[in-house]
């Protein structure tokens, strides 16, 4: 397993749309695995392939409190949504910066699992968020995109000038709310 760089905004490579990936193969086990890596190592609760610069349908989320139950899903198609609520988010590829966004408050979706093997979730609360979150990553989409144009230059402003978009994202252990 590797880590892999994760793309800081306002890199333009965050606005790629991710493409369906035909095969779950060892090398889409293997990508996979990088991810979590990556995702644990950040530390953060989500990861879309986009994040780490790769152009596939692929999102890992691990919700639990001990971090130790990994999600997988690959090409995930949402398909249901409950009422609209207000949440404050973070993110690992807009570091330090935590803002209210609203989301559904509940989702179905449709996916292939590691195995290639395809389930549907329903899913509410922060799982819910997080996969909201993350699919809108593979939709070329980040959450300060719910935010005035004011605020987004703000938030690309501060975050050149503070040095951050090196392509790594900082240790956000600090943060109250988990970074997606």
């Amino acid at each position: 397993m590797a880590l892999l760089d994760i793309l800081v905004y306002p890199d333009p490579r965050l606005r790629n749309k991710a493409l369906p990936v035909q095969e779950v193969d060892s090398a889409i086990g293997g990508l996979v695995d990088d991810m979590a890596q990556t995702m644990y190592s950040a530390p953060g609760i989500g990861l879309a392939a986009t994040q780490v610069n790769l152009n596939k349908r692929i999102v890992v989320i691990d919700t639990s409190e001990h971090q130790d139950q990994l999600q997988v899903f690959i090409n995930p198609v949402l398909t249901g949504m409950g009422e609209q609520i207000e949440t404050e988010e973070g993110c690992l590829s807009v570091p330090g910066v935590i803002v209210p966004v609203k989301r559904h408050s509940e989702v179905q979706v449709s996916a292939l699992g590691k195995d290639g093997k395809p389930f549907e979730l329903h899913a509410t609360g922060l799982l819910a968020i997080c996969i909201q979150h993350e699919v809108d990553h593979l939709d070329g989409k980040v959450f300060v995109d719910y935010l005035s144009q004011l605020k987004r230059d703000r938030i690309r402003k501060q975050l050149l000038r503070e040095g951050r978009n090196s392509g790594k994202a900082p240790d956000q252990r600090k943060e109250s709310v988990p970074a997606i």
